[in-house]
């Protein structure tokens, strides 16, 4: 029996650097200094103490911050967590290394600061982290307060909203992957072969809303004969068997290579083994 795997993925890992960065750096605007250019060839590595370099897409542009969980269901922010100590060193080095050298590149400003901190003053160091435990139990006692005044229903909101959330991520990234790996794209249907159709024939006049036209359009595809539809309902189906042997041989190729993840699930049962007929035994004569 063949079970469907999670798609384990490094983005929530990557995407929670993403945004301790761009929350630096949104900090930090220097309006005076020269934009930094993105190297996008740049594919993000460590370094010896495993402190990351930087992201491709950080920019030097403000940075709009999101709205949180709990201000998607009508709720106040929750208290930020404090800046590691390597971040608060990021925040108050990056102005200086970028007034020495304004063309200097965003990736190299991380890949220096990165190896600037292996190498820091200890009391340096000290000092951050002494003033990183202290945001810290701040942090601590604000949220204890905050999450104490949540009931139980506004709980059970912030939960299913993060599940929500969690799921339709899963559901981008199968969708991206699906798409790299290069599956059979389904024709379309007898309905939207029809609509293409009409936007050469009778296309959007600049009176109309998109909104308009297409109820104007699907009114004329009820009002077409069973004949008339017959010519779009023959294209799909002629296109939907041709799609139906090209999906199968791609998600055989798709198991073979292990990504099971990719297969419909219905595809990935095997069939039951067929059952033995008992022998009847021989009346005598």
């Amino acid at each position: 029996m063949i079970f469907t795997t999670t798609l384990l993925s490094r983005g929530s890992i990557i995407g929670s650097l993403i945004n301790k960065v761009r929350q630096v750096v949104a900090k930090n605007q220097d309006s005076s200094a020269v934009p930094i250019q993105i190297d996008k060839q740049f594919t993000p590595t460590t370094t010896c103490a495993n402190r990351p370099l930087a992201v491709a897409n950080l920019s030097n542009s403000p940075v709009q911050q999101s709205k949180t969980v709990e201000e998607q269901v009508g709720l106040p922010p929750r208290p930020k967590k404090p800046l590691t100590p390597y971040f608060r060193f990021m925040r108050e080095m990056r102005p200086k290394l970028i007034a020495t050298n304004p063309t200097i590149t965003t990736i190299e400003v991380v890949r220096q600061l990165a190896k600037s901190w292996v190498d820091a003053d200890t009391n340096l160091k000290e000092r951050l982290q002494v003033e990183f435990k202290k945001d810290q139990q701040v942090y601590l006692e604000q949220r204890t307060k905050y999450d104490a005044t949540l009931t139980d229903e506004q709980r059970a909101g912030i939960k299913q909203l993060k599940k929500d959330i969690g799921e339709a991520k899963e559901r981008r990234q199968l969708r991206k992957r699906v798409k790299e790996l290069g599956r059979p794209k389904k024709p379309a249907s007898a309905f939207l072969r029809f609509i293409i159709s009409e936007r050469v024939n009778t296309p959007q006049t600049p009176q109309q809303t998109y909104r308009e036209w297409h109820q104007k359009t699907t009114a004329k595809w009820s009002r077409l004969s069973d004949a008339e539809k017959a010519v779009y309902i023959q294209e799909t189906r002629k296109e939907l068997e041709i799609y139906k042997k090209a999906i199968s041989v791609w998600e055989e190729k798709m198991i073979r290579l292990g990504h099971i993840d990719v297969v419909r699930h219905g595809n990935l049962i095997d069939p039951p083994e067929p059952k033995t007929r008992k022998a009847q035994p021989v009346k005598e004569k």
